[in-house]
């Protein structure tokens, strides 16, 4: 079922996810795929309708820092980031209180809780009319390409979840920034709508992660993200037989999706998603797509992330 903005469609969403239901729903990073947080039954659907790992986290996302607080312990950092990022694509992670109601399999079972409060009104309104943290990872199947549109959340997810709430685009186009602040130092898990300069400038140096051997957050597996073809990257040309995923002026290529003609980085990341979706359908009779490169600076980051975890080996 596809609903919309009306304040109707709104309240059925929110009626959805009380009766312990799945609803997709717009946030200004990507489609979330929403449940109760605090009913472990519809946080387990999650898991069953995306295939997703049970070990790897979910993202808990609230309708102030004052909410958020209440089920996590915050320290300065924390309230000096929520206070300059929130709401918007930064996500924290931070030990639970020990009266936290949130499923523990929201947070694989880890004394730490992925915390965001996302800016999309429609974010906002399905949050305040639930009640109560919703957990939402991306509305997609594990491991393949987020979606931007609620037309790619259905073209994955159709049959599996209860609704899609048509929430129009994403204006940032990649996942929250997740920074974990459990530790006595911050450490950077994974690049996100929020770059790391900004962060720095807020609370001083950040580490970035050094083991990934622990899922500590969500987006965390080495194969994510991931078209059904092929992904090449850092690519300076394209071979008969691959579709390209430009960056800047156009290799020859038999196909070709723009990022940014002119190379702007937050048009690249707000089109990322976009672009793998339309190569992968568009591309059936090509071997793979070659990705041409990007720089690695502010959402350079992000999209560089994105692109190495879609070409890792498959899991």
């Amino acid at each position: 079922m596809t609903l919309h903005l009306t304040p109707a469609d709104i309240e059925t969403g929110a009626n959805l996810l009380r009766a312990g239901s799945l609803v997709a729903f717009g946030t200004e990073t990507v489609y979330g795929l929403g449940a109760d947080a605090e009913n472990p039954l519809a946080v387990a659907a999650i898991f069953e309708a995306k295939g997703r790992p049970h070990f790897n986290p979910l993202i808990c996302h609230y309708a102030t820092a004052d909410a958020a607080f209440d089920h996590v312990e915050a320290p300065k950092a924390a309230e000096i980031l929520s206070s300059t990022f929130w709401p918007g694509p930064l996500t924290l992670v931070l030990p639970r209180r020990a009266t936290c109601p949130v499923a523990l399999l929201a947070g694989a079972g880890l004394e730490t809780l992925a915390v965001r409060v996302p800016a999309h009104p429609v974010a906002q309104r399905l949050i305040t009319a639930l009640g109560r943290p919703i957990a939402a990872p991306s509305a997609n199947r594990s491991g393949r390409i987020s979606p931007t549109p609620a037309a790619h959340v259905m073209a994955q997810l159709s049959g599996r979840i209860a609704a899609v709430i048509d929430s129009g685009g994403c204006r940032v186009g990649v996942e929250s920034t997740i920074l974990d602040l459990s530790g006595a130092t911050p450490v950077l898990l994974r690049p996100g709508g929020v770059s790391l300069e900004s962060l720095e400038a807020a609370i001083g140096p950040v580490a970035r992660l050094t083991d990934a051997s622990t899922l500590r957050a969500p987006g965390m597996l080495a194969s994510h993200y991931a078209p059904t073809l092929p992904l090449r990257l850092n690519a300076t040309s394209a071979a008969p037989d691959e579709a390209l995923l430009a960056f800047g002026p156009a290799l020859p290529a038999p196909l070709t999706f723009q990022l940014s003609e002119k190379q702007d980085l937050f048009e690249a990341a707000s089109r990322l998603f976009e672009g793998l979706h339309w190569l992968d359908a568009n591309a059936a009779n090509l071997r793979q797509i070659a990705a041409m490169p990007i720089p690695t600076h502010s959402l350079g980051l992000a999209i560089n992330d994105r692109l190495t975890r879609a070409a890792a080996p498959r899991q």
